[in-house]
C-alpha cells in the first residue's frame, strides 16, 4: 500500500498527460506532491524526506517548465531525484556508523557490515543509471514514450531491482541467536 501511496503523484502525472498533455499533468503531478506530503504529515505528524526532496524537485522544475512552457525541465525532474538518492546513499557510507541502506532496514534483518556496505553501494550505481536512462529515454524518444516509461518502464526496473536485492540479501541472513537451547 505504501508503494501506490509513493507514486500517486506519478500515476495522477500519468492520468492527466493522456487527457489532458504535459503542461496540464505537470501542475498535477506538483499538486498531487503537495497532498501527498500534507497528507503524511497529517497522519503521521512528521514529515518523509523523500516526499519533501521530491516536492522540492518537482516544484522548481515542474514549475519553470510551467512558467517557461518548456517540458524539458520536467523531463529532468526523475534524473535530478535519482542522483540526489545516489549522493545521499553514497554520502551515508562516510557519515555515522551505518550506510542509509542499514539504517532502513537493520531493524527487520540481520546482516554483515560488508552486505549493508554493498547494498547499499547498489542502490548508488542504480539510481545512477537510472537518471541516465530517463535522460536517454526522455531526450531520444518522443514525449508519449517518455512519459510511459516513467510510470511503467521506472517503476518495473526499481520493482525488478528491488526484488533481485531481496534474493541477495536472502543468502546473507543471519538468523539471531536463540536465547535458550532446546533439551
Amino acid at each position: 500500500m505504501k508503494i501506490l501511496y509513493d507514486f500517486f503523484p506519478i500515476l495522477l502525472f500519468f492520468v492527466a498527460y493522456k487527457l489532458y498533455g504535459i503542461y496540464a499533468a505537470t501542475a498535477t503531478a506538483i499538486v498531487a506532491t503537495f497532498a501527498q506530503v500534507a497528507l503524511f504529515w497529517l497522519r503521521h505528524r512528521r514529515f518523509e524526506k523523500m516526499h519533501l526532496i521530491t516536492l522540492a524537485i518537482i516544484s522548481l522544475l515542474g514549475g519553470a517548465t510551467l512558467l517557461l512552457h518548456d517540458p524539458v525541465f520536467v523531463k529532468w525532474k526523475p534524473t535530478v531525484a535519482y542522483w540526489l538518492f545516489a549522493l545521499t546513499f553514497l554520502g551515508s557510507q562516510f557519515i555515522g556508523g551505518k550506510c542509509l541502506i542499514e539504517r532502513m532496514m537493520g531493524h527487520a534483518i540481520q546482516t554483515t557490515h560488508g552486505v549493508w556496505t554493498k547494498l547499499n553501494l547498489a542502490w548508488v550505481v542504480f539510481f545512477v543509471v537510472m537518471g541516465f536512462v530517463n535522460l536517454y529515454v526522455a531526450f531520444n524518444y518522443a514525449e508519449a514514450t517518455w512519459v510511459n516509461f516513467k510510470l511503467f518502464g521506472l517503476m518495473g526496473l526499481t520493482f525488478v531491482f528491488v526484488l533481485g536485492q531481496g534474493v541477495v540479501l536472502s543468502r546473507f541472513v543471519q538468523e539471531p541467536p536463540d536465547s535458550e537451547e532446546k533439551s
